[in-house]
């Protein structure tokens, strides 16, 4: 551990180290701006080496306790010879990875959740227990009685929609015993979004309105930092618990659903061409509900891939080039699940665009002039042209 003296001087010292070096480089400073950057991260980088070795050198058992407070006969004389801690890890570097990756995962379920899948699984499953789908030993056949036997080994619906209440805080499901809903998460996801698109807008601005490519951007790279940060410990303090084993099985489950969705004979009973198109059906036929199926998956997907970039220590990254090198994979998802979003507020779903067969009893009423009623026996005949 370094001692109170040599702590206490090093801001001074780092301070006229920068003072000199800028002074000797005041002109290619004007010339060139990412000088300063540099400068700075080099001085950032030697000063986390130097605490780093420190920390680690002449460490007592006490932690200089008795240095302090005068025992022993070695204990210093002055207070600027005592022991001192720079600092301890950081608290956004010790997330963990699987919390955010499987708060990732559960988000695409939930999607996809709100899609209607499971729904209509389920339904077709009744469909084929009462017989109404003339299928009986084809891969869809077989498909539903698999999924009907695999699904009491799943969490069932109400055990998902407590993950996504207390995860997302989404739903009206009830988010568990002793605990509560994340109703910060929307809000700070949608703002981690909005902060990384803005930031990409500015830096195409900027290359384009500036003559140098190689000014720095318009873009506020603490904002988008900040933003993220903030979305990563609201995720840390609710993905606890059977989060992770229950998106692995439902994720499962999911590919179970579009095996079975896929099956030739199946959806030759409803004139699908896939398995989106026959969920649209069945869902449109049984529920008298149209859905954004398109939207909702790109917004499953989009989500994904910003909560898994999440997961990574890249949004702890200081120097702008790189950190603008590892936020690019996101830069389209983000664009794209706002335009989704916003999609879907001033839009409504699109119903099939034919009509559908829908099962049950024919409907009530007889004719208005029954056949057999009639003296003749015949039917009426065209109405004379007056």
């Amino acid at each position: 551990m370094t001692t109170t003296r040599d702590y206490d001087q090093r801001n001074d010292r780092v301070a006229s180290l920068l003072q000199n070096t800028i002074n000797m480089l005041g002109p290619d400073l004007i010339a060139n701006p990412q000088l300063a950057e540099v400068l700075n991260r080099m001085v950032d980088d030697q000063l986390q080496k130097y605490d780093q070795s420190n920390s680690q050198q002449n460490k007592s058992a006490d932690f200089g306790l008795s240095d302090l407070i005068g025992l022993g006969d070695s204990a210093p004389a002055e207070l600027g010879q005592t022991q001192i801690s720079g600092g301890v890890e950081a608290y956004d570097e010790t997330l963990t990875s699987s919390l955010l990756t499987a708060a990732a995962d559960l988000y695409y379920l939930y999607m996809h959740e709100r899609i209607g899948v499971f729904r209509v699984m389920i339904k077709l499953k009744e469909m084929f227990q009462a017989g109404t789908l003339r299928i009986s030993d084809g891969p869809g056949a077989y498909g539903l009685y698999r999924f009907d036997k695999h699904s009491i080994l799943r969490y069932q619906l109400p055990e998902r929609l407590q993950a996504y209440k207390r995860v997302f805080g989404y739903t009206n499901g009830n988010p568990g015993r002793n605990a509560r809903p994340n109703h910060g998460f929307h809000g700070l996801f949608t703002h981690f979004i909005a902060e990384t698109a803005k930031y990409w807008r500015d830096k195409r601005i900027s290359e384009v309105v500036r003559s140098n490519a190689n000014d720095p951007t318009f873009g506020s790279m603490a904002i988008v930092r900040r933003a993220g940060l903030d979305l990563r410990n609201n995720l840390k303090n609710s993905s606890y618990g059977y989060v992770n084993v229950l998106r692995v099985e439902t994720s499962q489950a999911l590919a179970e659903c579009f095996d079975v969705l896929n099956a030739p004979d199946l959806r030759a009973q409803f004139g699908a061409e896939n398995a989106w198109d026959l969920i649209e059906l069945v869902l449109w036929q049984s529920f008298g509900e149209s859905v954004q199926a398109s939207t909702l998956n790109r917004m499953a997907v989009s989500g994904r891939a910003i909560l898994q970039w999440l997961a990574e220590p890249f949004v702890l990254t200081t120097d702008r080039a790189a950190f603008e090198a590892k936020l690019y994979p996101i830069a389209e998802a983000a664009e794209e699940w706002i335009s989704s979003e916003e999609g879907m507020r001033i839009s409504k779903p699109t119903p099939p665009p034919r009509n559908v067969y829908v099962q049950g009893p024919p409907p009530r009423g007889g004719r208005p002039d029954p056949v057999f009623q009639r003296s003749s026996g015949r039917l009426p005949g065209p109405p004379l042209m007056g």
